[in-house]
């Protein structure tokens, strides 16, 4: 039996603090700074992270290896097996054209590019990221609005912005899903509490869209469209991430939010709507205006950017208008998945399901905390047949078949998402590895007891830890995995609700998403802007200075009387 201890180095907690940080300074390094790979930086962090255990921890290296095996183990079963299930749908709306036929039922909602920017970007965007996340929505968004007209800084600017409240529940819940494994805490009251941080940021990330896409008079005029996105997402995502089935959390905001704009504009129009022949594209945006462009997956997880095939053009050739069966078609896939997952959420199926769902010790692995208690990460949940992952995968087989892609044709589809996401898999396992090995030697625990010092400003501060995690690796699901454990940690050291900063730390990781280097290279590429991330980086800057010390007081309010009543 390993048993933690959590100032090894010199009795001291501090010089220990600084001891279990340096595997993740050296990851931040290598990828903020220096600019490594995600994959080779993730590898080199896991390597520091097992010398730390052994050398400085004094941990067992069998335990720390099979520590280290847990967490990739983890990585690849649930979190690649949603993500590669997931973009393989995508890849087939792509592959049959009727991704394409989605895009222009887009354009023809409303021929002013600020309704459209919403519907594209959020919500739209909000459902790419509720089904397949890791940097998918930034690419395609950027791509839609270059097509409906907009300039290409401008558009992977909105795309990036947009890219925020969605996250928390992206690929069908991964990021509150890994947040409960490696926190022990509760999935339902994790979601609950997420449901209660991010809808505030929601309400506003519309009117946000509004400042980039036409600055005061877009708010002026349109502010309408912005406030009934704003509020049914926020109002749909707090109901399902509290009541409703949690993977669909995004799925049902996306959906609704762009339903009440489309209702809106039934009784309601711009007062001076901006068409999409009446914008002009500023002279610093004409680079990169019709290039081809691959949509990318790096974002949530930390993957490489990697084509899906799709392509802007500036002139096409006329075609016949889009049947009201194509246009059923395409959103077709979205439908099936709210449907499978419905079903599954029923408790009698959900019952059956969880039958086949096994749950063992992972093997060599017998760890106690510092107060001599059993480890419960060594217990390892195996829902092969109930998972997202799976839902997905028949999701994606009934897809095929309404969108009449050939099997073969699926196949090679599949192939080529494996392909594509062999970088990403490598770099979410070996990050989840670290995670996992960090917190079994007690380098979590220490960073936690240390950050308990902040007593009651604590809380001010965990928005910061998620945010920082994300905007560093890119990924939510990579930030909870690192920060998750420290979270509950130092709540407990310094009396706060573990599940109150545990959320924050996926809250905060939302804004932390805009400004990774990962996702701003993707919405660069997408547009065709390839080096110019810099510009892109200045742009969104102002959004993520402005929501972050929001959320930060919203957090800290929970954790007074003033506001806990939030609190599951």
């Amino acid at each position: 039996m390993y048993q933690q201890v959590i100032d090894p180095v010199g009795s001291s907690l501090g010089w220990s603090a600084l001891v279990a940080a340096i595997p993740l300074l050296a990851l931040f390094t290598l990828l903020g700074v220096v600019r490594m790979r995600a994959w080779l930086a993730a590898l080199f962090g896991l390597s520091l992270t097992l010398l730390v255990a052994v050398v400085m921890y004094g941990m067992p290296a069998g335990q720390a290896f099979n520590s280290a095996l847990e967490g990739a183990a983890f990585g690849l079963f649930p979190a690649m097996w949603i993500v590669v299930n997931a973009i393989w749908i995508y890849r087939m709306t792509v592959a049959s054209g009727h991704f394409d036929v989605a895009r222009r039922a887009f354009a023809r909602v409303s021929d002013d590019q600020r309704v459209q920017g919403i519907i594209i970007a959020f919500s739209f965007g909000a459902l790419l990221e509720a089904l397949a996340g890791f940097g998918t929505p930034v690419a395609i968004c950027s791509v839609m609005l270059i097509a409906v007209g907009l300039p290409p800084l401008k558009a992977a600017t909105v795309a990036l912005i947009a890219n925020t409240a969605p996250v928390a529940y992206g690929a069908v819940g991964l990021p509150v899903i890994t947040l409960a494994r490696v926190t022990g805490l509760p999935l339902g009251d994790l979601s609950a509490m997420t449901g209660r941080q991010v809808p505030v940021l929601a309400l506003f990330v519309p009117l946000a869209l509004l400042v980039v896409l036409d600055g005061r008079r877009g708010v002026r005029e349109a502010w309408p469209a912005a406030l009934t996105c704003g509020v049914s997402f926020a109002a749909v995502q707090y109901l399902m991430a509290n009541h409703g089935p949690m993977e669909l959390t995004d799925v049902a905001a996306a959906l609704v939010s762009a339903g009440a704009v489309l209702l809106l504009l039934r009784v309601w129009r711009p007062r001076e709507g901006t068409s999409q022949e009446a914008t002009p594209h500023p002279a610093d945006d004409s680079a990169g205006t019709g290039t081809g462009t691959g949509t990318g997956t790096g974002g949530d997880g930390g993957g490489e950017s990697a084509g899906l095939g799709t392509a802007v053009r500036t002139e096409a050739p006329p075609r016949r208008p889009d049947t009201r069966i194509e246009v059923v078609r395409a959103f077709a896939p979205y439908a099936v998945i709210i449907a499978l997952f419905s079903v599954v959420s029923v408790s009698a199926v959900r019952d059956a399901l969880a039958r086949t769902t096994a749950f063992f010790a992972w093997p060599g692995l017998h760890i106690a905390s510092p107060d001599g208690k059993p480890l419960a990460l060594v217990q390892f949940k195996f829902d092969w047949l109930a998972g997202g992952g799976t839902v997905l995968l028949v999701a994606g087989l009934v897809t095929a078949v309404v969108l009449r892609v050939p099997m073969r044709q699926a196949a090679t589809a599949y192939g080529h998402t494996l392909h594509q996401l062999r970088t990403a898999a490598v770099t979410v396992t070996a990050v989840l590895a670290l995670a996992y090995v960090m917190n079994a030697s007690g380098q979590t625990a220490t960073m936690g007891a240390l950050l308990a010092r902040a007593g009651s400003l604590f809380p001010l501060l965990s928005p910061v830890l998620g945010w920082f995690g994300t905007a560093v690796t890119g990924s939510d699901t990579s930030s909870n995995s690192l920060f998750g454990a420290l979270q509950v940690s130092a709540a407990e050291g310094s009396g706060h609700a573990p599940v109150l900063t545990a959320a924050a730390n996926t809250s905060g990781g939302v804004l932390g998403k805009m400004i990774s280097p990962q996702n701003l290279a993707i919405g660069a590429a997408a547009v065709g802007l390839a080096g110019r991330e810099g510009e892109l980086f200045r742009r969104v800057l102002a959004a993520t200075a402005v929501f972050v010390p929001f959320l930060c007081v919203l957090v800290y309010l929970q954790s007074t009387p003033l506001l806990s009543w939030m609190v599951p």
